[in-house]
């Protein structure tokens, strides 16, 4: 697979990435009283919208993720594959902590968490390969 299609998927994953982000962020603003994923006490978005784990440092910490997938989006239209990398292993471990966090701590499972833990899986996978590549130059316009 070439670095522009990594840098593609990147992309892809990032964008996929902000929505999960944005979605958790406004229920962060706005504490609907019907929430989608909600589904019982133990399965629920709960303690990232409104509980122990909603702030990070003072700071929502959906509001993190959605910066960190938005910085991602860039560096991969940039083909800064190196950057890319470094924020997706750095949003891997912030998404485990939050995991480990409810899992463990709180024994609740935020099913949007989870999805944004994969999607970080995957750019983390995919940002390995694209540094991993080699011979190839990329620029901004090559990795569109």
């Amino acid at each position: 697979m070439t670095t522009s299609k990594y840098l593609f998927i990147a992309k892809i994953l990032s964008a996929i990435g902000i929505g999960l982000a944005l979605y958790l962020f406004v229920n962060y603003l706005t504490q609907p009283v019907y929430r989608l994923c909600t589904i019982n006490e133990k399965i629920n978005c709960d303690a990232v919208i409104s509980g122990e784990v909603s702030t990070t440092l003072g700071i929502p910490t959906a509001l993190y993720g959605l910066i960190g997938y938005t910085i991602i989006l860039v560096v991969a239209f940039l083909g800064k594959k190196k950057l890319m990398l470094g924020m997706a292993l750095f949003g891997t471990l912030f998404c485990l902590r939050i995991t480990y966090i409810e899992v463990f701590q709180i024994n609740v499972i935020c099913p949007v968490c989870l999805l944004c833990q994969i999607d970080m899986l995957a750019l983390l996978f995919i940002s390995y390969k694209a540094v991993k590549k080699k011979g190839e130059v990329t620029s901004v316009a090559g990795a569109v």
